[in-house]
């Protein structure tokens, strides 16, 4: 039998982590309604994500409900957000005694509360479990490592991400396939994205001095933050040079601007020359529809974003992916998908940008990737509860 009143803590801490918890409150939300069994949820947010830009807005344009417990971590070293959230965490794991928490992808917040919910033996759940780039250099890998080390149900996106924990010595009763919960929020909100008038998503979020004057045909889009991009002053001056001097020449950029390169674009002295370039329009960070609409109608993506490559795929849009490795594989051309791996030299960003603009961008769906990814997640938590995987009344 599954247990009545099931208490469940799903934790979010920074803006990827909101497009993948909507559709799983939702999905509770309508078990209650229709379930035998009631779950009590409540939502953490870490406040990882501080900036209203990068954290509110998303919750609102979402229809996630406010956070019932915020422990407004915010911004620092890895080791001082990790070792504050699980101070924070333990108290109201011990509070509360919930029967599952919930993670969703790679961020710090992740890994900390796993690791804290686990020394207080608490059952895990990671959604987005698998992901693998191979790159121990990125800290999101090391979280990933650690999560799924630890967690008790590992509910993967795609059938590399199966293979990735099979292969890591992973038990195979703990992983289950179940799709990418990020498409179950772009299906719901792409008809909303599509009504937004390009005009209206530029004008709103303007940095530039001056809005492109002439009619906006075709556009690119770059978004960029990682570190290995923008920390070194060679590599971003040697991608904003290529932007500005070769890519901008063949049609106008759109550049929704992260806080993080914004400072170092200051940094390296290159902000007033990108403001002042008149086929590039800079925004300032976007909220998600108006984010989706920018994809949907771009000739092509520029990101080191892993949840872009996710959503150019389904869209169609051509995909140039700012990174040496990535843990989305089956977003690229050679497994399918629409993406091209090109790192940060210029030379492999030039000869794969002309050969990806005689592309036509055609939409792919990989397995599972069909809305009902949310529906799969809450499934196998109560199917692992009730200690029968195979209970159809378990939702």
């Amino acid at each position: 039998m599954i247990k009545s009143n099931l208490k469940i803590i799903s934790v979010v801490g920074a803006r990827p982590n909101f497009m993948k918890i909507a559709p799983f409150i939702k999905e509770i939300e309508r078990h209650n309604k229709i379930g035998n069994s009631k779950i009590n949820h409540l939502l953490l947010h870490t406040g990882q994500h501080y900036d209203d830009r990068m954290s509110n807005t998303f919750f609102s344009d979402l229809n996630i409900p406010e956070a019932d417990i915020n422990l407004h971590i915010g911004s620092g070293t890895h080791a001082k957000q990790v070792g504050e959230t699980m101070i924070a965490f333990e108290e109201v794991i011990v509070a509360e005694n919930p029967d599952w928490v919930i993670v969703v992808g790679d961020v710090n917040a992740t890994l900390a509360c796993t690791v804290t919910a686990k020394k207080l033996q608490i059952k895990v759940c990671h959604i987005e479990a698998g992901l693998r780039s191979g790159d121990e250099t990125m800290p999101e890998e090391i979280n990933r490592l650690v999560t799924d080390r630890l967690s008790d149900l590992l509910l993967t996106p795609d059938i590399v991400a199966v293979n990735n924990l099979k292969k890591e010595g992973i038990q195979e009763s703990k992983i289950k396939f179940v799709g990418n919960i990020m498409i179950d929020t772009l299906e719901k909100n792409r008809n909303r994205a599509e009504r937004i008038k390009l005009n209206d998503v530029l004008e709103s979020n303007l940095i530039s001095e001056q809005l492109y004057t002439m009619p906006i045909l075709s556009y690119q889009v770059v978004t960029i933050h990682r570190p290995s991009n923008v920390d070194s002053k060679e590599i971003l001056e040697s991608i904003v040079r290529f932007l500005l001097d070769e890519a901008a020449v063949k049609m106008p950029i759109i550049w929704p601007v992260h806080p993080r390169t914004k400072k170092q674009l200051e940094r390296c002295q290159l902000w007033e020359e990108i403001l002042k370039h008149k086929r590039v329009i800079l925004l300032h960070p976007l909220r998600y529809h108006s984010m989706l609409r920018l994809n949907m109608g771009a000739s092509i993506m520029l990101t080191d974003s892993g949840g872009l490559q996710e959503e150019c795929t389904v869209i169609g849009t051509p995909c140039l992916t700012l990174r040496w490795n990535t843990e989305r594989p089956i977003t690229l051309v050679k497994n399918g998908g629409v993406g091209e791996l090109v790192g940060n030299d210029v030379d492999v960003i030039r000869n794969s940008y002309e050969k990806i603009l005689k592309v036509k961008g055609n939409p792919v769906r990989p397995e599972l990737w069909d809305g009902k990814t949310a529906y799969r997640c809450l499934y196998e938590i109560l199917s692992y509860n009730s200690n029968s995987n195979s209970n159809s009344n378990a939702l």
